[in-house]
């Protein structure tokens, strides 16, 4: 791809940029509209140009944008408030920003005929949803196809207006800010370029997610907010935002639910005592207990009572591993391979092992492995406790492991699942990188790389995934292939309060 081209309508605009990164390509375009669609016109004539980036000075609309905060624009708006381009790689280019120290927001930029002066003329612009506004973005990338991106730093707000006394300082403070995202336009530069993107299959929610969520939805239409929910329903950090919005009110313990409420048990399940505590306080509980969850419990309960002493695989502190510890007393977690050789065991002949839903088959047969050197008459339950779902993600994600430059695993970072599909990534030797939203990609994973493998936790929303790829897309070209290694069908009731 052809070198970065970054277009500034003023000559101290171009100067403050190419300060920041000696060596780049920067065009002084001129200012207002007529000058920037002729240099528009010009640029669709030269195939050779490449990533492309806007970058001058303008004017705040919203209150609390300071003197020298860079606006990335996400869109480009025309004086009327229409979408004149839309610019997906936005929060990858105000994350390389952020990451730098820079005051930075992401929202959409409204290109006018005249500068924006006065209060009444502000607001009417401001009701577009723009955050800033300038005189040339919207004809600069009139009819360009190259990866674009547009920043802004502000020199007046709508509390200082542009010919005020202090509009030399914020002019100051704005050019310097230009000077310091030049290297932010080379980092976003570098990682421009047309990617293939294979999207691993099955993905994203399982049936005891969707159960989860259903359940607490249910919960919200039928008896309305607030529902109490203890801990997060599933880990996902934009699943509790969603479901918050609606009314749930997500709680650590039961004490912080006040009696009588209605409270939702999360799909990770609970220990019997936190079901007895729900009773003593008269709550309404609604069990969203995954059924693979608890089939685990019922397996600690059963071999408790046949008077095994059992261990559990898993990973200390997780929801799922507080839950089954304490179906059953003296049930011992085991984590890895080595915690083996530390188990006090009663009876080597009455042991037995299950393991928590979530974890890699690989690490949970090294375990069993090495229980079975040390205790051979160990058993185990009578069906594999991993879930089809976390089996079935981490299998499609090695099928395409190999092919990748890099792996995206968009998911929540205390996501069990989540976390073991980037091992198995790391296992295929393809560097990974577990990321929340689009917002979290970074700029140098990207750069030289023309094959991403992109999957998603069982608990992450599918449209997560969608704004990843439209974010690459803001990049490039990109190729999207579908990647199916199995199909699901899984389907789990409602819980009968809510049915």
């Amino acid at each position: 791809m052809s070198p970065l081209l970054v277009l500034s309508p003023l000559r101290l605009e171009a100067r403050a940029v190419a300060r920041g990164a000696p060596g780049i390509r920067v065009v002084r375009t001129g200012s207002g509209p007529r000058r920037s669609s002729r240099t528009a016109a010009r640029l669709a004539l030269d195939r050779r140009v490449g990533p492309l980036v806007v970058a001058g000075v303008g004017g705040a609309l919203v209150p609390g944008v300071e003197p020298g905060t860079l606006v990335v624009a996400d869109r480009v708006l025309d004086e009327h408030g229409a979408v004149t381009l839309k610019l997906p790689s936005a929060p990858l280019l105000a994350a390389d920003l952020t990451s730098r120290g820079l005051a930075c927001v992401v929202g959409p930029v409204v290109s006018v005929r005249r500068v924006a002066i006065g209060a009444a003329r502000r607001a009417a612009l401001a009701s577009t949803g723009a955050v800033a506004v300038d005189c040339e973005t919207a004809w600069l990338l009139d009819g360009t196809a190259a990866p674009r991106a547009v920043v802004r730093a502000v020199v007046d707000t709508p509390e200082r207006e542009l010919w005020s006394p202090s509009t030399l300082a914020g002019g100051v403070r704005a050019l310097r800010a230009l000077t310091a995202a030049a290297p932010s336009l080379q980092s976003w530069a570098a990682a421009a370029g047309d990617k293939t993107v294979l999207l691993a299959g099955p993905r994203s929610f399982c049936a005891g997610v969707e159960r989860a969520i259903a359940t607490v939805e249910r919960a919200l239409d039928r008896f309305g907010p607030p529902i109490y929910v203890r801990r997060q329903i599933v880990h996902n950090a934009h699943v509790v935002a969603g479901l918050e919005a609606r009314g749930a009110v997500f709680v650590r313990e039961l004490e912080e639910v006040p009696a009588g409420s209605t409270v939702v048990l999360s799909a990770h399940g609970v220990a019997p005592a936190v079901r007895a505590e729900a009773s003593e306080r008269g709550l309404s509980v609604i069990d969203a207990t995954c059924p693979l969850v608890a089939k685990v419990h019922r397996e600690v309960r059963r071999f408790s009572q046949q008077g095994y002493q059992v261990v559990l695989i898993g990973h200390d502190g997780h929801d799922e591993t507080e839950g089954t510890l304490g179906e059953a007393d003296g049930v011992v977690l085991v984590e890895t391979a080595d915690d083996v050789a530390r188990l006090e065991v009663s009876d080597p002949e009455r042991l037995a092992y299950i393991t928590q839903t979530t974890l890699a088959p690989s690490d949970v047969a090294g375990i069993v492995a090495e229980l079975s050197n040390r205790y051979p008459s160990v058993v185990g339950p009578p069906a594999q406790d991993i879930c089809y779902a976390t089996q079935n993600r981490q299998d499609a994600l090695a099928a395409i492991a190999g092919e990748c430059d890099l792996v995206l695993v968009v998911g929540s970072s205390n996501s069990s699942n989540a976390a073991r599909l980037v091992e198995v990534a790391a296992r295929a030797g393809r560097p990974a990188r577990l990321v929340e939203d689009e917002a979290a990609l970074r700029l140098g994973w990207l750069a030289g790389t023309s094959t991403i493998g992109v999957t998603a936790a069982a608990s992450t929303p599918p449209e997560l995934v969608e704004r990843v790829v439209a974010a690459l897309g803001g990049l490039g070209a990109v190729s999207v292939e579908e990647r199916p290694l199995r199909h699901e069908n899984v389907n789990f009731p409602l819980p009968m309060e809510v049915r």
